[in-house]
Protein backbone atom coordinates (compact mmCIF):
# COMPACT_ATOMS: atom_id res chain seq x y z
CA UNK A 1 0.00 0.00 0.00
CA UNK A 2 1.36 3.55 -0.80
CA UNK A 3 2.18 4.74 2.87
CA UNK A 4 2.26 8.40 1.60
CA UNK A 5 -1.67 8.42 0.51
CA UNK A 6 -3.66 10.60 2.34
CA UNK A 7 -5.59 9.59 5.49
CA UNK A 8 -8.84 9.22 4.47
CA UNK A 9 -10.62 7.69 7.94
CA UNK A 10 -8.51 8.74 11.22
CA UNK A 11 -10.56 7.85 14.43
CA UNK A 12 -8.64 8.90 17.48
CA UNK A 13 -8.97 7.62 20.99
CA UNK A 14 -12.39 6.41 20.70
CA UNK A 15 -14.43 4.81 23.92
CA UNK A 16 -17.85 4.09 23.50
CA UNK A 17 -20.02 2.55 26.56
CA UNK A 18 -23.25 1.09 27.14
CA UNK A 19 -24.95 -0.61 30.28
CA UNK A 20 -22.09 -2.21 32.01
CA UNK A 21 -20.25 -2.52 29.33
CA UNK A 22 -17.04 -0.78 27.71
CA UNK A 23 -17.47 -1.69 23.86
CA UNK A 24 -14.80 0.28 22.86
CA UNK A 25 -11.64 1.55 24.69
CA UNK A 26 -9.18 4.31 23.38
CA UNK A 27 -9.42 2.67 19.83
CA UNK A 28 -6.73 4.26 17.01
CA UNK A 29 -7.72 3.16 13.49
CA UNK A 30 -5.88 5.02 9.92
CA UNK A 31 -7.14 4.28 7.04
CA UNK A 32 -5.90 5.87 3.93
CA UNK A 33 -7.38 6.81 0.58
CA UNK A 34 -7.71 4.31 -2.00
CA UNK A 35 -7.07 1.03 0.38
CA UNK A 36 -9.12 -1.73 1.61
CA UNK A 37 -8.86 -1.75 5.32
CA UNK A 38 -9.41 -4.80 7.17
CA UNK A 39 -10.75 -4.92 10.66
CA UNK A 40 -10.52 -8.17 12.40
CA UNK A 41 -10.98 -9.47 16.00
CA UNK A 42 -13.53 -12.25 17.75
CA UNK A 43 -17.41 -11.85 17.52
CA UNK A 44 -18.27 -9.26 20.57
CA UNK A 45 -14.26 -7.62 20.16
CA UNK A 46 -16.67 -4.44 19.66
CA UNK A 47 -15.40 -4.41 15.42
CA UNK A 48 -18.84 -3.76 14.90
CA UNK A 49 -19.87 -1.13 17.43
CA UNK A 50 -16.80 0.92 16.54
CA UNK A 51 -17.63 0.96 12.83
CA UNK A 52 -21.52 2.24 13.77
CA UNK A 53 -19.84 5.14 15.70
CA UNK A 54 -18.15 5.64 12.61
CA UNK A 55 -21.45 5.36 10.54
CA UNK A 56 -23.16 7.86 13.29
CA UNK A 57 -24.99 5.33 14.55
CA UNK A 58 -23.64 5.66 17.98
CA UNK A 59 -21.84 9.09 19.53
CA UNK A 60 -18.33 8.44 20.72
CA UNK A 61 -18.14 8.98 24.46
CA UNK A 62 -14.72 10.09 23.92
CA UNK A 63 -12.33 10.70 21.22
CA UNK A 64 -12.39 12.12 17.17
CA UNK A 65 -13.10 11.42 14.11
CA UNK A 66 -11.38 12.76 11.03
CA UNK A 67 -12.52 12.54 7.76
CA UNK A 68 -9.65 13.48 5.14
CA UNK A 69 -8.18 15.47 7.69
CA UNK A 70 -10.86 17.38 8.91
CA UNK A 71 -12.55 16.33 12.48
CA UNK A 72 -16.42 15.43 12.15
CA UNK A 73 -18.99 15.01 13.84
CA UNK A 74 -21.96 12.51 13.28
CA UNK A 75 -25.30 12.63 14.72
CA UNK A 76 -27.12 10.28 12.31
CA UNK A 77 -26.12 7.73 9.36
CA UNK A 78 -27.71 10.83 7.05
CA UNK A 79 -24.56 13.44 8.59
CA UNK A 80 -22.13 10.32 7.89
CA UNK A 81 -23.83 9.34 4.07
CA UNK A 82 -23.66 13.53 3.50
CA UNK A 83 -19.95 13.05 4.05
CA UNK A 84 -19.34 10.50 2.03
CA UNK A 85 -19.27 7.65 4.19
CA UNK A 86 -21.64 4.54 3.36
CA UNK A 87 -22.00 1.30 5.23
CA UNK A 88 -23.32 -2.19 3.65
CA UNK A 89 -24.42 -3.77 7.46
CA UNK A 90 -24.17 -7.95 7.19
CA UNK A 91 -28.10 -8.19 7.75
CA UNK A 92 -29.26 -6.74 4.25
CA UNK A 93 -31.82 -4.08 4.86
CA UNK A 94 -34.00 -4.43 1.04
CA UNK A 95 -37.47 -4.73 0.36
CA UNK A 96 -38.21 -8.36 -1.17
CA UNK A 97 -41.11 -6.85 -3.19
CA UNK A 98 -39.46 -3.77 -4.67
CA UNK A 99 -36.98 -3.80 -8.01
CA UNK A 100 -33.44 -2.60 -7.90
CA UNK A 101 -34.26 0.64 -8.75
CA UNK A 102 -36.92 0.93 -6.13
CA UNK A 103 -34.92 -0.28 -3.57
CA UNK A 104 -31.43 1.79 -4.25
CA UNK A 105 -32.98 5.18 -4.57
CA UNK A 106 -35.85 4.55 -1.56
CA UNK A 107 -35.19 8.14 0.31
CA UNK A 108 -32.91 9.45 -2.21
CA UNK A 109 -34.32 11.14 -5.21
CA UNK A 110 -33.83 12.04 -8.30
CA UNK A 111 -37.31 13.38 -8.43
CA UNK A 112 -39.09 15.57 -10.95
CA UNK A 113 -41.54 17.53 -9.32
CA UNK A 114 -42.78 15.29 -6.53
CA UNK A 115 -42.14 12.16 -8.49
CA UNK A 116 -39.73 10.09 -8.79
CA UNK A 117 -37.50 10.23 -11.95
CA UNK A 118 -37.37 6.82 -13.46
CA UNK A 119 -35.44 7.00 -16.51
CA UNK A 120 -32.22 9.27 -14.69
CA UNK A 121 -32.39 6.58 -11.60
CA UNK A 122 -31.97 4.11 -13.79
CA UNK A 123 -29.20 5.57 -15.59
CA UNK A 124 -27.33 6.24 -13.02
CA UNK A 125 -27.99 2.49 -11.67
CA UNK A 126 -26.59 1.18 -14.33
CA UNK A 127 -23.68 3.84 -14.75
CA UNK A 128 -22.36 2.76 -11.30
CA UNK A 129 -23.30 -1.12 -12.18
CA UNK A 130 -20.89 -0.92 -15.09
CA UNK A 131 -18.27 0.85 -13.92
CA UNK A 132 -17.59 -1.03 -10.62
CA UNK A 133 -18.63 -4.34 -12.50
CA UNK A 134 -21.88 -4.79 -10.13
CA UNK A 135 -23.85 -6.62 -13.01
CA UNK A 136 -27.03 -5.68 -12.10
CA UNK A 137 -30.20 -4.73 -13.83
CA UNK A 138 -32.78 -2.03 -12.49
CA UNK A 139 -35.79 -3.70 -12.97
CA UNK A 140 -35.18 -7.14 -11.74
CA UNK A 141 -37.46 -8.14 -7.93
CA UNK A 142 -35.03 -8.24 -5.56
CA UNK A 143 -36.64 -11.37 -4.26
CA UNK A 144 -35.47 -13.07 -7.34
CA UNK A 145 -31.61 -12.17 -6.46
CA UNK A 146 -29.78 -14.56 -4.54
CA UNK A 147 -27.25 -13.36 -1.45
CA UNK A 148 -24.47 -11.98 -3.43
CA UNK A 149 -26.58 -9.83 -5.89
CA UNK A 150 -28.32 -8.60 -2.91
CA UNK A 151 -24.98 -7.89 -1.56
CA UNK A 152 -24.45 -5.96 -4.59
CA UNK A 153 -27.70 -3.72 -4.55
CA UNK A 154 -26.87 -3.09 -0.87
CA UNK A 155 -22.97 -1.85 -2.59
CA UNK A 156 -25.08 0.15 -5.31
CA UNK A 157 -27.33 1.96 -2.36
CA UNK A 158 -24.44 3.54 -0.94
CA UNK A 159 -22.30 4.45 -3.85
CA UNK A 160 -25.77 5.88 -5.48
CA UNK A 161 -25.85 8.40 -2.07
CA UNK A 162 -22.19 9.36 -3.37
CA UNK A 163 -20.36 7.53 -0.77
CA UNK A 164 -16.64 7.81 -1.23
CA UNK A 165 -15.51 5.15 2.26
CA UNK A 166 -17.66 2.43 1.93
CA UNK A 167 -17.77 0.13 5.84
CA UNK A 168 -18.49 -3.47 5.16
CA UNK A 169 -19.84 -5.39 7.96
CA UNK A 170 -18.89 -9.43 7.45
CA UNK A 171 -19.68 -9.23 3.93
CA UNK A 172 -18.42 -12.95 3.06
CA UNK A 173 -20.25 -13.84 6.50
CA UNK A 174 -23.67 -15.68 3.70
CA UNK A 175 -21.71 -16.03 0.77
CA UNK A 176 -20.47 -19.47 -1.15
CA UNK A 177 -16.61 -19.67 -2.05
CA UNK A 178 -17.93 -18.24 -5.60
CA UNK A 179 -19.96 -15.64 -4.54
CA UNK A 180 -16.48 -14.48 -2.18
CA UNK A 181 -14.51 -14.37 -5.64
CA UNK A 182 -17.05 -11.99 -6.95
CA UNK A 183 -17.31 -9.44 -4.27
CA UNK A 184 -13.81 -9.37 -4.04
CA UNK A 185 -13.63 -8.82 -7.85
CA UNK A 186 -16.22 -5.73 -6.86
CA UNK A 187 -13.91 -4.52 -4.38
CA UNK A 188 -10.53 -4.57 -6.56
CA UNK A 189 -12.90 -2.40 -9.24
CA UNK A 190 -14.14 -0.03 -6.30
CA UNK A 191 -10.40 0.39 -5.14
CA UNK A 192 -9.53 0.97 -8.48
CA UNK A 193 -11.50 4.04 -8.92
CA UNK A 194 -10.50 5.90 -5.94
CA UNK A 195 -12.96 4.66 -3.06
CA UNK A 196 -11.89 3.09 0.27
CA UNK A 197 -13.25 0.14 1.77
CA UNK A 198 -13.25 -0.68 5.36
CA UNK A 199 -13.88 -4.18 6.06
CA UNK A 200 -14.87 -5.88 8.59
CA UNK A 201 -14.34 -10.05 9.08
CA UNK A 202 -12.97 -12.56 11.14
CA UNK A 203 -12.01 -14.94 8.08
CA UNK A 204 -8.32 -14.65 8.42
CA UNK A 205 -7.06 -16.20 5.03
CA UNK A 206 -9.93 -14.10 3.48
CA UNK A 207 -8.75 -11.09 4.74
CA UNK A 208 -4.99 -11.82 3.66
CA UNK A 209 -6.06 -12.04 0.43
CA UNK A 210 -8.16 -8.73 0.19
CA UNK A 211 -6.87 -6.56 2.54
CA UNK A 212 -3.94 -4.08 1.56
CA UNK A 213 -3.77 -3.40 5.75
CA UNK A 214 -5.21 -4.69 9.07
CA UNK A 215 -6.53 -3.39 11.96
CA UNK A 216 -6.65 -6.32 14.94
CA UNK A 217 -9.39 -5.51 17.81
CA UNK A 218 -9.50 -7.62 20.79
CA UNK A 219 -11.69 -6.89 23.98
CA UNK A 220 -12.58 -3.24 22.47
CA UNK A 221 -9.14 -2.23 21.77
CA UNK A 222 -6.07 -2.21 19.30
CA UNK A 223 -3.78 -4.19 19.90
CA UNK A 224 -2.06 -3.62 16.49
CA UNK A 225 -1.82 -3.23 12.49
CA UNK A 226 -0.68 -5.47 10.45
CA UNK A 227 0.42 -6.52 6.62
CA UNK A 228 -1.25 -8.78 5.16
CA UNK A 229 1.76 -9.54 2.82
CA UNK A 230 3.91 -10.51 5.63
CA UNK A 231 1.46 -11.75 8.01
CA UNK A 232 0.44 -15.05 8.49
CA UNK A 233 -3.05 -16.42 9.53
CA UNK A 234 -1.64 -17.95 12.19
CA UNK A 235 0.27 -14.90 13.50
CA UNK A 236 -3.16 -12.64 13.10
CA UNK A 237 -5.16 -15.57 15.00
CA UNK A 238 -2.35 -14.86 17.91
CA UNK A 239 -3.54 -11.19 17.96
CA UNK A 240 -6.83 -11.56 17.66
CA UNK A 241 -7.56 -14.46 20.36
CA UNK A 242 -4.02 -14.96 21.83
CA UNK A 243 -3.91 -18.44 20.66
CA UNK A 244 -3.52 -20.25 17.39
CA UNK A 245 -5.34 -20.97 14.73
CA UNK A 246 -7.54 -23.82 14.96
CA UNK A 247 -8.11 -26.83 13.31
CA UNK A 248 -11.07 -28.94 12.43
CA UNK A 249 -8.50 -32.10 12.00
CA UNK A 250 -10.86 -34.87 13.60
CA UNK A 251 -9.26 -37.41 15.84
CA UNK A 252 -9.16 -41.26 15.66
CA UNK A 253 -12.18 -43.14 14.04
CA UNK A 254 -15.30 -42.97 16.70
CA UNK A 255 -17.77 -45.19 13.92
CA UNK A 256 -19.71 -48.13 15.00
CA UNK A 257 -22.07 -50.49 13.69
CA UNK A 258 -25.19 -49.66 14.97
CA UNK A 259 -27.27 -47.03 12.11
CA UNK A 260 -28.78 -43.65 13.87
CA UNK A 261 -30.64 -42.76 10.41
CA UNK A 262 -30.91 -44.47 6.98
CA UNK A 263 -32.16 -42.48 3.96
CA UNK A 264 -33.70 -44.79 1.47
CA UNK A 265 -34.97 -43.00 -2.39
CA UNK A 266 -35.91 -39.42 -0.36
CA UNK A 267 -37.49 -37.28 -2.99
CA UNK A 268 -38.58 -33.75 -2.51
CA UNK A 269 -40.01 -31.42 -4.76
CA UNK A 270 -40.53 -27.98 -5.18
CA UNK A 271 -43.71 -26.00 -5.34
CA UNK A 272 -43.57 -25.90 -8.84
CA UNK A 273 -43.03 -30.11 -8.74
CA UNK A 274 -39.18 -29.93 -9.85
CA UNK A 275 -36.96 -32.60 -7.66
CA UNK A 276 -35.10 -30.81 -5.41
CA UNK A 277 -33.67 -33.61 -3.75
CA UNK A 278 -33.49 -36.75 -6.18
CA UNK A 279 -33.10 -40.33 -4.95
CA UNK A 280 -30.72 -39.67 -1.94
CA UNK A 281 -29.65 -42.81 0.11
CA UNK A 282 -27.35 -43.29 2.55
CA UNK A 283 -26.65 -44.48 6.41
CA UNK A 284 -25.81 -42.19 8.91
CA UNK A 285 -24.17 -44.76 12.08
CA UNK A 286 -23.24 -44.11 15.82
CA UNK A 287 -20.19 -41.63 16.38
CA UNK A 288 -20.66 -40.86 12.29
CA UNK A 289 -19.93 -37.55 10.93
CA UNK A 290 -21.28 -37.46 7.52
CA UNK A 291 -20.87 -34.31 5.70
CA UNK A 292 -22.81 -32.89 2.73
CA UNK A 293 -20.84 -31.16 -0.05
CA UNK A 294 -22.39 -28.71 -2.53
CA UNK A 295 -22.16 -25.25 -4.05
CA UNK A 296 -25.60 -23.79 -2.26
CA UNK A 297 -28.92 -24.24 -4.34
CA UNK A 298 -27.93 -28.18 -5.01
CA UNK A 299 -30.46 -29.33 -2.76
CA UNK A 300 -28.44 -29.49 0.65
CA UNK A 301 -31.02 -27.36 2.42
CA UNK A 302 -34.11 -29.01 1.12
CA UNK A 303 -32.70 -32.62 2.57
CA UNK A 304 -31.87 -31.50 5.47
CA UNK A 305 -35.55 -30.01 6.21
CA UNK A 306 -36.64 -33.43 5.12
CA UNK A 307 -35.24 -34.85 7.34
CA UNK A 308 -35.93 -32.57 10.05
CA UNK A 309 -40.19 -32.63 9.15
CA UNK A 310 -40.21 -29.35 7.67
CA UNK A 311 -40.70 -30.27 4.36
CA UNK A 312 -42.81 -33.36 2.79
CA UNK A 313 -41.35 -36.38 0.96
CA UNK A 314 -42.59 -36.99 -2.67
CA UNK A 315 -40.55 -40.25 -2.29
CA UNK A 316 -38.49 -42.26 0.00
CA UNK A 317 -38.50 -43.08 3.23
CA UNK A 318 -36.79 -42.08 6.32
CA UNK A 319 -35.60 -44.80 9.30
CA UNK A 320 -34.26 -42.70 13.20
CA UNK A 321 -32.76 -46.01 14.77
CA UNK A 322 -35.46 -48.76 14.15
CA UNK A 323 -38.40 -46.39 13.56
CA UNK A 324 -39.50 -45.51 10.48
CA UNK A 325 -40.31 -41.56 10.85
CA UNK A 326 -41.19 -40.82 7.44
CA UNK A 327 -44.67 -39.79 8.53
CA UNK A 328 -43.56 -38.31 11.73
CA UNK A 329 -43.96 -34.76 12.14
CA UNK A 330 -41.01 -32.29 13.54
CA UNK A 331 -42.47 -32.76 17.03
CA UNK A 332 -42.03 -36.10 17.16
CA UNK A 333 -38.69 -36.24 15.43
CA UNK A 334 -37.36 -33.77 17.53
CA UNK A 335 -39.14 -36.40 20.88
CA UNK A 336 -37.34 -39.11 18.96
CA UNK A 337 -34.07 -37.52 19.31
CA UNK A 338 -33.49 -35.40 16.73
CA UNK A 339 -31.47 -32.34 17.34
CA UNK A 340 -31.12 -29.16 14.97
CA UNK A 341 -28.44 -26.17 14.33
CA UNK A 342 -29.93 -24.43 11.67
CA UNK A 343 -28.38 -22.86 8.37
CA UNK A 344 -29.55 -19.11 9.34
CA UNK A 345 -29.93 -18.85 13.11
CA UNK A 346 -31.55 -15.58 13.06
CA UNK A 347 -34.85 -16.85 10.69
CA UNK A 348 -34.25 -20.13 12.00
CA UNK A 349 -32.51 -20.64 15.45
CA UNK A 350 -33.79 -17.22 17.72
CA UNK A 351 -36.17 -15.14 18.93
CA UNK A 352 -33.66 -11.94 18.86
CA UNK A 353 -36.03 -9.95 20.82
CA UNK A 354 -36.97 -12.32 23.61
CA UNK A 355 -34.60 -13.12 26.64
CA UNK A 356 -31.82 -16.37 26.32
CA UNK A 357 -33.75 -18.34 28.78
CA UNK A 358 -37.05 -18.34 25.96
CA UNK A 359 -34.50 -19.23 23.60
CA UNK A 360 -33.28 -22.12 25.25
CA UNK A 361 -36.92 -23.24 25.55
CA UNK A 362 -37.27 -23.22 21.81
CA UNK A 363 -37.75 -26.50 19.55
CA UNK A 364 -37.67 -27.98 23.58
CA UNK A 365 -41.22 -26.80 25.07
CA UNK A 366 -42.63 -30.32 26.15
CA UNK A 367 -39.88 -31.81 28.08
CA UNK A 368 -37.91 -30.77 31.39
CA UNK A 369 -36.40 -28.46 32.40
CA UNK A 370 -38.02 -25.93 30.12
CA UNK A 371 -41.62 -27.37 30.81
CA UNK A 372 -43.83 -28.89 34.09
CA UNK A 373 -46.47 -30.58 32.67
CA UNK A 374 -48.43 -28.97 29.87
CA UNK A 375 -46.48 -25.61 31.60
CA UNK A 376 -43.55 -23.37 30.78
CA UNK A 377 -41.14 -23.75 33.80
CA UNK A 378 -39.80 -20.38 33.60
CA UNK A 379 -37.31 -21.08 36.57
CA UNK A 380 -36.32 -24.33 35.49
CA UNK A 381 -35.75 -22.66 31.63
CA UNK A 382 -33.41 -19.99 33.48
CA UNK A 383 -31.31 -22.20 35.56
CA UNK A 384 -30.46 -24.34 32.32
CA UNK A 385 -30.02 -21.19 30.43
CA UNK A 386 -27.39 -20.18 33.32
CA UNK A 387 -25.91 -24.27 33.00
CA UNK A 388 -25.55 -23.57 29.21
CA UNK A 389 -23.62 -20.52 29.16
CA UNK A 390 -21.33 -21.89 31.80
CA UNK A 391 -20.58 -25.12 29.84
CA UNK A 392 -20.50 -23.34 26.56
CA UNK A 393 -19.37 -20.41 27.22
CA UNK A 394 -21.76 -17.90 26.17
CA UNK A 395 -20.57 -14.63 27.14
CA UNK A 396 -23.74 -12.64 28.34
CA UNK A 397 -24.67 -10.97 31.05
CA UNK A 398 -27.62 -12.92 32.57
CA UNK A 399 -30.45 -15.26 31.08
CA UNK A 400 -32.47 -12.12 30.84
CA UNK A 401 -30.24 -10.75 28.28
CA UNK A 402 -32.16 -10.58 24.96
CA UNK A 403 -30.76 -12.65 22.01
CA UNK A 404 -29.90 -9.37 19.90
CA UNK A 405 -27.58 -8.03 22.23
CA UNK A 406 -25.07 -11.00 22.08
CA UNK A 407 -22.56 -11.32 19.21
CA UNK A 408 -23.25 -14.47 16.46
CA UNK A 409 -20.59 -16.46 17.97
CA UNK A 410 -22.28 -16.64 21.55
CA UNK A 411 -25.65 -16.81 19.49
CA UNK A 412 -24.24 -19.64 17.81
CA UNK A 413 -22.86 -21.30 21.27
CA UNK A 414 -26.33 -20.84 22.64
CA UNK A 415 -27.70 -22.73 19.70
CA UNK A 416 -25.42 -25.43 19.92
CA UNK A 417 -25.78 -26.21 24.18
CA UNK A 418 -29.59 -25.81 23.72
CA UNK A 419 -29.39 -28.83 20.83
CA UNK A 420 -26.87 -30.42 22.90
CA UNK A 421 -28.61 -30.43 26.24
CA UNK A 422 -31.50 -32.61 24.96
CA UNK A 423 -28.79 -35.70 24.70
CA UNK A 424 -29.73 -36.12 20.71
CA UNK A 425 -29.06 -39.02 19.04
CA UNK A 426 -28.48 -37.68 15.64
CA UNK A 427 -27.64 -34.03 15.27
CA UNK A 428 -28.15 -31.83 11.63
CA UNK A 429 -25.82 -29.34 11.64
CA UNK A 430 -26.52 -27.00 8.82
CA UNK A 431 -23.06 -24.45 8.51
CA UNK A 432 -22.47 -24.83 12.64
CA UNK A 433 -19.81 -22.15 12.46
CA UNK A 434 -21.01 -19.74 9.59
CA UNK A 435 -20.73 -16.26 11.04
CA UNK A 436 -18.58 -17.11 14.28
CA UNK A 437 -14.95 -15.70 15.06
CA UNK A 438 -12.02 -18.52 15.33
CA UNK A 439 -12.52 -18.73 18.74
CA UNK A 440 -15.89 -19.70 19.04
CA UNK A 441 -15.80 -21.70 15.63
CA UNK A 442 -12.46 -24.00 17.74
CA UNK A 443 -15.19 -24.26 20.51
CA UNK A 444 -18.13 -25.83 18.15
CA UNK A 445 -15.68 -27.94 16.49
CA UNK A 446 -14.58 -29.33 20.07
CA UNK A 447 -18.42 -30.11 21.12
CA UNK A 448 -19.67 -31.81 17.81
CA UNK A 449 -15.81 -34.37 18.22
CA UNK A 450 -16.80 -34.78 21.72
CA UNK A 451 -20.46 -35.73 20.62
CA UNK A 452 -19.15 -37.65 17.86
CA UNK A 453 -16.82 -39.53 20.29
CA UNK A 454 -19.75 -40.01 22.35
CA UNK A 455 -21.95 -42.10 19.87
CA UNK A 456 -23.96 -38.88 18.09
CA UNK A 457 -24.64 -39.30 14.40
CA UNK A 458 -24.12 -35.92 12.72
CA UNK A 459 -25.04 -34.76 9.17
CA UNK A 460 -22.80 -31.47 8.40
CA UNK A 461 -23.20 -29.09 5.84
CA UNK A 462 -20.91 -26.77 5.18
CA UNK A 463 -19.68 -23.80 2.85
CA UNK A 464 -16.30 -24.69 4.74
CA UNK A 465 -13.99 -26.74 2.76
CA UNK A 466 -11.96 -27.81 5.13
CA UNK A 467 -14.69 -27.65 8.04
CA UNK A 468 -16.00 -30.72 5.64
CA UNK A 469 -13.02 -32.52 5.12
CA UNK A 470 -11.47 -31.92 8.75
CA UNK A 471 -14.34 -33.02 10.70
CA UNK A 472 -16.37 -35.66 8.39
CA UNK A 473 -15.62 -39.18 8.45
CA UNK A 474 -17.37 -40.12 5.37
CA UNK A 475 -18.78 -37.13 2.44
CA UNK A 476 -21.32 -37.08 -0.33
CA UNK A 477 -21.28 -34.51 -3.17
CA UNK A 478 -24.88 -33.27 -3.87
CA UNK A 479 -25.36 -31.89 -7.50
CA UNK A 480 -28.81 -30.36 -9.00
CA UNK A 481 -30.50 -32.63 -6.15
CA UNK A 482 -28.54 -35.80 -6.46
CA UNK A 483 -25.69 -37.39 -4.48
CA UNK A 484 -23.35 -37.57 -6.90
CA UNK A 485 -20.27 -38.77 -5.55
CA UNK A 486 -19.13 -40.83 -1.80
CA UNK A 487 -16.33 -39.42 -1.27
CA UNK A 488 -12.95 -40.38 1.31
CA UNK A 489 -11.86 -36.76 2.95
CA UNK A 490 -8.87 -38.48 4.40
CA UNK A 491 -8.02 -38.65 0.69
CA UNK A 492 -9.55 -35.65 -0.35
CA UNK A 493 -8.16 -31.88 -1.01
CA UNK A 494 -10.62 -28.95 -0.88
CA UNK A 495 -9.71 -28.26 -4.56
CA UNK A 496 -10.60 -31.75 -5.36
CA UNK A 497 -13.97 -31.52 -3.33
CA UNK A 498 -14.77 -28.38 -5.17
CA UNK A 499 -14.14 -29.70 -8.39
CA UNK A 500 -16.80 -32.71 -7.67
CA UNK A 501 -19.13 -29.77 -6.03
CA UNK A 502 -19.04 -27.78 -9.50
CA UNK A 503 -19.58 -31.38 -11.43
CA UNK A 504 -16.01 -30.65 -12.99
CA UNK A 505 -14.49 -34.42 -11.42
CA UNK A 506 -15.39 -37.68 -12.77
CA UNK A 507 -17.97 -39.48 -10.06
CA UNK A 508 -16.88 -41.17 -7.07
CA UNK A 509 -18.32 -43.90 -5.82
CA UNK A 510 -21.81 -42.51 -6.69
CA UNK A 511 -24.39 -43.06 -3.71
Amino acid sequence: MDESAPLAVELRGITKRFPGVVANKDIELRVRRGEVHAIVGENGAGKSTLMKTLYGMHRPDEGEILLDGTPVTFRSPADAIAAGVGMVHQHFMLADNFTVLENVVLGSGPTKGVRLDRAEARRRIREISDSYALGLDPDTLVEDLGVGDRQRVEIAKVLYRGARTLILDEPTAVLVPQEVDELFGNLAELKREGLTVIFISHKLDEVRKVADSITVIRRGTTVGTADPRTTTAKQLAEMMVGAELPTPATRTSTVREAPVLQLTGVTVASLDGRRVVDDVSFTVHEGEVVGIAGVEGNGQAELVDAIMGLRPLVGGTLVLGTDDVTRWSTRQRRDGGIGFIPEDRHRQGMLLDAPLWENRILGHQTRPPSAKGAFIDRKGARADTERIMREYDVRAPGPDTLAVALSGGNQQKLIVGREMSASPRLLLAAHPTRGVDVGAQSAIWELLKDARAGGLGIVLISADLDELIGLSDTLRVMLRGRVVAALDPARLTPEELGSHMTGAAQPAGAA
